[in-house]
């Protein structure tokens, strides 16, 4: 039962264009067929039209030789008298008076003009004459004083019905003509049209496959593959997040692991190196076991950022809400009761192409500064432009000194380190550090009056 369907899945065709031109060739044989059909039709009535128009024609010609003002109907002779009985029936009533010479008593047309002088009112019959096909009759009766005439013409429809035939031929002729091409036509212009869609797909998977920046845009397409382009220009920033995301944990995870490994080696050469004391033993045993935790903490919070990547699976990899971190940050700093937070954004709702932990790592140091330095506010922004996503951190203090601004990035240097402020002069250093390492950057504005302004510059998520 189910191998029929099977095998039309089979035969049909494989590819967009075959299948678009199965269904413009389908659709045009049915229209085409229909219309035949109906030409066909029309042709056929239109020549028996014709026909009886010519019958009609001769009996009124053969009526003219028929007298009915007297007491019987009297044919006349005429000159063309030979023309005139070629196919012709004359009745008195139900009474034939003449006849064709060909035509045999009891035959078909001979019982059909019978029956239609029987009628005495203009009508038309078909019949058919075995060995020669089909026949029309027409019958006019010619009214008199007392006695009623009719006369019967009889024609040949063979001519017509070829010239029906050739018309049908010619049609159908015509229309596996039509298509024919109708099925050429079509594939060559599915196949032009989907042209831009193949190249876009060659490009999306070239792309895709080394993380490139080009993008497709909405400029220059038509409304379908302008939503295309979109559609791929999402699906290769999702492709490009997540192969940041996996080259960030790969440069993370060798950078971190990097530090216990070296403390490991050290002081199992540093053990082997010559004999050492019960002390020095449990003291270089105490080092490898902290350098193993460190280790197992490192991987249990990469493998706790995979899992919850894993639980949110409307997110890319790495892909997080700006908003939300921000306000958490802003709710968790600790600030001074005179230094008022605020958090300012713009749709849409940004989302950056960085994990939550980093994103909070890149910024921590950022607001820490702002709540540290500010007189009385500190404002935070957040808005996407093309391709990234910036965050600015504004503060109303005495602002980073002139002289200061080409080692403000530059680990262990301070501004004031007499300031009061406890801080190592590292934390910059490190949010520039981290965010560079994801395509990101840090940076601060000199010509920002009153305060700091920094701002972040992370990629689109």
């Amino acid at each position: 039962m189910n191998g029929a369907p099977r095998a039309l899945r089979r035969l049909a065709p494989r590819t967009l264009r075959g299948r678009l031109s199965l269904v413009a060739l389908t659709t045009a044989a049915l229209l085409m067929t229909v219309l035949t059909v109906v030409f066909n039709a029309v042709m056929d009535r239109h020549l028996q039209h014709q026909a009886d128009d010519e019958l009609r024609s001769r009996a009124a010609a053969v009526a003219t030789t028929v007298d009915t003002t007297g007491p019987r109907v009297r044919v006349l002779e005429t000159a063309n008298d030979r023309l005139l009985d070629a196919n012709v029936w004359i009745y008195a009533g139900t009474r034939l008076l003449e006849g064709p010479p060909s035509a045999t008593p009891g035959s078909p047309p001979a019982r059909a003009a019978g029956r239609l002088a029987a009628r005495r009112e203009d009508a038309c019959a078909t019949v058919r004459v075995p060995g020669r096909g089909p026949a029309r009759l027409c019958a006019r009766p010619v009214p008199g004083r007392r006695v009623t005439a009719t006369v019967v013409t009889a024609l040949d429809l063979a001519p017509y019905r070829g010239s029906a035939g050739t018309l049908l031929v010619g049609s159908v002729v015509l229309d596996v003509v039509m298509l024919g091409c109708t099925y050429v036509l079509t594939r060559l212009s599915v196949g032009r049209a989907l042209r831009p869609v193949r190249t876009m797909t060659d490009q999306a998977a070239q792309w895709s496959a080394v993380g490139s920046d080009e993008r497709f845009g909405a400029a220059d397409h038509p409304a379908e593959l302008a939503r295309l382009g979109a559609s791929l220009d999402a699906l290769l920033d999702r492709i490009r997040t997540v192969l940041r995301h996996e080259r960030q944990l790969t440069g993370e995870l060798s950078h971190e692991l990097r530090t216990p490994l070296t403390r490991i080696v050290m002081e199992l050469d540093w053990w082997r190196a010559r004999p050492r004391t019960a002390a020095e033993t449990a003291a270089a045993q105490e080092v490898i076991a902290e350098a193993a935790r460190s280790m197992r903490t490192i991987c249990d919070t990469l493998l706790d950022d995979a899992r919850e990547n894993a639980l949110s699976p409307a997110a890319a990899p790495g892909t997080t809400d700006v908003v939300s971190v921000l306000d958490g940050l802003l709710r968790r700093l600790d600030a001074p009761d005179r230094v008022r937070t605020a958090l300012e954004t713009r749709t849409p709702v940004p989302e950056a192409g960085v994990a939550p932990a980093l994103l909070e790592r890149i910024l921590s140091p950022l607001l820490a500064n702002a709540a540290r330095y500010a007189r009385s506010q500190v404002t935070v922004s957040a808005w996407r432009v093309p391709g990234a996503v910036r965050i600015d951190v504004v503060d109303d203090g005495p602002g980073v000194p002139e002289a200061f601004g080409e080692e403000l990035f530059q680990p262990g240097r301070r501004a004031d380190p007499g300031d009061g402020h406890d801080g190592a002069g590292l934390g910059l250093p490190l949010a520039r550090r981290l965010a560079r390492a994801v395509g990101g950057e840090v940076s601060h504005d000199p010509g920002h009056a009153p305060g700091a302004r920094f701002t972040v510059s992370l990629p689109a998520g």
